[in-house]
């Protein structure tokens, strides 16, 4: 499947292990981890996945995806 949205992934001293951010999709700040950088990709588009087919259940539209100079603009 093609995934299009922003994925942010930060290393996290406090949890020893590296943090998922979907940008996309506000509703949490961290979307899932991972212990290392590979299996944080692979979660988040999981996750992803996962967040796609309950917006498409709910009858609700997708997230717009956003460009980086939108996504520098809120932060």
């Amino acid at each position: 499947m093609n995934l299009p949205y922003t994925i942010i992934i930060q290393w996290s001293s406090e949890d020893k292990c590296y943090l998922v951010h979907l940008p996309e999709f506000p509703t949490q700040k961290y979307h899932t981890h991972g212990n290392t950088y590979e299996e944080a990709i692979k979660n988040a588009q999981e996750v992803i996945e996962m967040l796609i087919a309950e917006y498409q259940e709910d009858g609700k539209p997708l997230p717009v995806v956003k460009s980086l100079e939108q996504l520098m603009k809120v932060a």
